[in-house]
């Protein structure tokens, strides 16, 4: 199987098996050395358990199209931020902080839209990058994990829609809500997420995206510049003294359907990592994780229905999110509103991965849309508007309890 070097991480499946050819080539007249891949449920790259032989292919096939890095005679730009898919999601966990977008905010003018949602910081030779107009707010927003997406898109719309309260009729000071988003025309009707009609946004940071297609269509676009058959236009930079699309001479579009296909099969058959071993002190952590009132919005486990994937279908999904909207208050607000979010609202972001995330960031963390928390605690102690109670009644609690909480959430 493919796998890649990203963002200066060495991917331990990738190093096993380096170590494993060089062993073999030199092994004549030594002692035969041998290495293992890592487990699956310690990695972000690995594929979920039960799929057919065609569906593992596929898997490898987008696998490859996931880690490819274009050049400007293969399309790359003209104006872009990074050169493949791989270069922003560390092992297909969440980005570095250098990694991240600058979406356009308020005071945008309308025709400055033409530029896109976001600014393309790069660009290739003739081209010129996007610069920030002045006067305009801008979004931070990280690149998510890309694991265990097609889990997500098979939990039911009911099974989502069960977990709302949009007007805290039970008093508890939390509203979930769902985002309802119109997908772009290129999302056909038998396409999960896809259609004319309002579907349930559950991607993206802001719930905005109703679709795999849509996401990796889009990041194709917007993130590298790479026309498709799907956004066969490429991007512009309005403010630029000279035509940027000039500079690419790549006929559009620059990659069929089939290519962002076998990255969406890609990434809907990726696996999400294993939590950590159960213990005491996290069975304590878990219980009062519980009774703070996260749970209400990073609801453990979800459950998906039928799929014509069968590895999929039926299957525990744990998450810990509601995949709802909820307003998180100034201190966190962007004021860029997404599909109907509000400026103060975010999806509730999922837990999976938290136990493997410094592994594959060179020891670091970044947490939150914009990366800002660096460490578990300080991103909970950053939570306000529905999350302040449970945020007050974390930072109340003595140093055990309060370390008890952060293994937990860190285990996951």
């Amino acid at each position: 199987m493919h796998h890649r070097h990203r963002a200066g991480v060495v991917h331990p499946r990738r190093a096993a098996l380096a170590v494993a050819l060089a062993v073999a080539v030199a092994a004549s007249g030594c002692d035969l050395l041998t290495t293992e891949a890592p487990d699956p449920g310690e990695v972000f790259d690995g594929p979920v358990d039960g799929l057919t032989a065609a569906e593992l292919a596929a898997f490898v096939r987008g696998d490859r199209e996931f880690g490819r890095p274009f050049a400007p005679s293969e399309g790359l730009g003209p104006i872009f931020n990074n050169v493949s898919c791989a270069a922003c999601h560390s092992a297909d966990g969440r980005g570095r902080i250098e990694n991240a977008l600058t979406r356009f905010s308020i005071g945008l003018d309308p025709a400055l839209e033409l530029g896109g949602p976001q600014i393309q910081d790069k660009a290739i030779p003739g081209a010129e990058a996007e610069r920030l107009p002045a006067g305009v707010q801008v979004s931070v927003r990280l690149p998510p994990p890309v694991f265990g997406v097609g889990l997500i898109e098979a939990i039911p719309e009911a099974t989502i829609l069960a977990l709302t309260d949009s007007l805290d009729t039970d008093g508890d000071g939390i509203s979930g809500r769902p985002n309802w988003v119109t997908p772009p025309d290129f999302v056909p009707a038998d396409e999960p997420g896809g259609g004319p009609e309002p579907r349930l946004g559950r991607f993206s940071r802001k719930a905005q995206v109703a679709s795999i297609l849509h996401q990796v269509a889009g990041a194709y676009h917007q993130d590298m510049g790479i026309t498709s058959d799907f956004l066969p236009v490429e991007n512009r930079n309005p403010l630029a003294s000279r035509a940027t699309e000039a500079a690419d001479r790549v006929a559009d579009p620059e990659i069929p359907a089939g290519t962002v296909r076998a990255v969406v099969n890609y990434v809907r058959l990726l696996a999400p990592p294993a939590p950590g071993a159960d213990s005491p002190p996290r069975r304590q952590g878990a219980a009062l994780f519980g009774s703070l009132g996260c749970a209400r919005c990073h609801v453990p486990v979800l459950q998906t229905g039928p799929n014509p994937v069968a590895a999929l279908a039926n299957q525990p999904v744990r998450l810990y999110s509601d995949l709802l909207l909820h307003d998180m208050g100034d201190g966190l607000a962007d004021n860029r509103p997404d599909g109907s979010a509000s400026g103060s609202e975010w999806r509730t972001a999922p837990l999976w991965g938290l136990r493997l995330m410094r592994r594959f960031l060179n020891g670091d963390a970044f947490l939150l849309h914009d990366g800002r928390a660096r460490s578990i605690e300080e991103a909970i102690l950053l939570h306000g508007g529905e999350a302040q109670t449970a945020r007050d009644g974390f930072a109340a609690l003595g140093p055990d309890a309060r370390a008890a909480v952060l293994d937990f959430v860190g285990s996951r």
